[in-house]
Parts: C-alpha cells; structure tokens; sequence
C-alpha cells in the first residue's frame, strides 16, 4: 500500500492507496517543519493518521510532499516516517512544489503554481524543477497567496481602499475589532493561517467591483514578480490550491492581462498524485 500526502501550512491532505484503489481519505491540520518541530510533526501524524487508520503496518511506500520540506530537513523527516510506518521500504519527502508540478504536468514541461494559505511557483521540465522564484513568505512575498490577499484586504479595509459599507459589514459578520485583527497578526501564532481565513469573507462579497479588483491584482503581483521572470510565456501555467480553486475567474482574468494560458486548475494535487504509476 502507498501513503500519499500532500500538505500546506493550513492543511494536509493524507490518502493510502492499494494499486489503483483508495483505501482511505482523511485531512488533518498542516505541517511545515520550517515552523514546527520534527517533534510536534510526529505527533500530528501519530494523532492525525496513524490513530485513524486500520492499514499503518501495511504501508509499505510513502511519499510526502510539503510545504517547508527544504533539503536540509528531508532526511530528518523520512526517518521519522520510517520510525512510525516501520515496513516502510520506500519514503519519499519531497517539497509541495514538486507534487504540484508532477500532479499538473505529469512528463510535460509547464510553470507550475500554488496558491493557498502560501504561493509558489517553479519551472519544470518535465522530471524535476530547474528553476523556482523564491517566494519569500508572506512578510516578504507570497504574492497571490490567501495570507496576502488578506493582507491587502485589512489595509484597504482600514485605509479607504474599500467602502465604509462593507468594513462595517465585515465587522459586524465577523464579530472582529481593529485591535481583534492586530493583536492576531502581531502577537498570536499562525498569523498567516488568519489573514488567509479573511478569504471566507472576501469570497462571498465579491460582487463589490473594488474587492474583486483587489483579488486579480494580487494575481497579477504574483504574475509579474514570479512567473514572469521564468521568461516562458510560450509554456502553459498551472495552479493548485484553495485560492486558485476559489477564485479562477479572477486568476484566469490575472493570467489574460498578464500574457500566460492557465491550462489547468485543482483544489489539490492529490487526486491527481494518487493515480496508479
């Protein structure tokens, strides 16, 4: 049996496989061991899997893609796997780009993207990533990402970049403060994982012509300071993640006035990933 994964700052998506059947299906909380200890990561999986599942001493191959899965942190994080899933013959942890490229591309060539919690993109020839803009987090970077957009959403909201109508509308839904939103940026863990949850709200409103302006620029941030500097206009893009999931019409709209063809759009990599080899 295979144990596949795929997993963001926000949420993992586990699934084990037998041939071409599905076993199980299960989602549990994300895991990035740039941000969290190898400790804290196995008792996600002991807790969140192991504990839910019949078949863990019949897995006998893992393959592990995550956000955060540098190259320093691989090994650390296959023992670990091989700790817990002990017939484990073969583990593999690789970085959630690269399961993004190989669930949107396959064999082919494309400039693969992820837009959720967090934003990626890389070029990939069809076997592996040859290059890959540094996203640099959502402090630094992230352009495109959920945690951005919410980002851009609390400064316009507070700023007079939206209307006075729907910040009160946003206050009086969420139950949130301006002081509520600071201190959980500022001082609350997770930061990220918040300003992404404000795309719940933006989502439902955006009739409101100046928050879906806010949406397709922030695509457009991400077009023009990632994918454009691949210098491949003549390769097709793809994307995975909620974000992209959620607003297409705007990412589609971003991609058109930036040049690119978005070829193809999942919520997660895994429905494609799991498919028999």
């Amino acid at each position: 049996m295979r144990l596949i994964a795929d997993s963001g700052s926000t949420k993992t998506d586990w699934c084990v496989v037998d041939g071409g059947n599905q076993v199980c299906r299960l989602a549990g909380q994300g895991i990035n061991p740039f941000q969290q200890s190898l400790e804290k990561i196995e008792g996600i999986v002991r807790s969140e899997l192991v504990s839910n599942i019949t078949c863990a001493d019949a897995i006998s191959e893992i393959e592990f893609y995550g956000a955060g899965c540098r190259d320093s942190m691989i090994g650390s994080l296959e023992r670990m796997f091989r700790k817990i899933f002990v017939n484990a013959a073969a583990v593999e942890v690789c970085s959630d780009m690269l399961g993004a490229a190989r669930a949107l591309f396959g064999t082919d060539e494309g400039i693969a993207c992820i837009l959720g919690t967090g934003a990626n993109s890389c070029l990939y020839d069809g076997k592996g990533i040859v290059s890959n803009v540094p996203p640099l987090g959502y402090i630094l970077g992230d352009e495109g990402s959920g945690a951005v957009l919410g980002k851009l959403f609390v400064n316009a909201l507070f700023k007079g970049g939206l209307s006075r109508l729907l910040r009160d509308k946003f206050l009086s839904e969420t139950g949130l403060t301006l002081p509520d939103i600071i201190n959980k940026v500022y001082r609350e863990p997770m930061a990220n994982r918040f300003l992404a949850s404000l795309s719940v709200f933006i989502h439902e409103n955006l009739a409101d012509n100046e928050l879906e302006a806010l949406v397709v620029d922030n695509f457009r941030a991400f077009f023009k300071r990632n994918v454009d500097l691949y210098r491949r206009k003549d390769l097709a893009v793809g994307a995975v993640g909620s974000v992209a999931y959620f607003y297409k019409a705007q990412l589609e709209l971003a991609a058109d006035i930036e040049g690119y063809r978005l070829l193809c759009v999942v919520k997660s990599p895994l429905d494609l990933l799991i498919k028999p080899r």
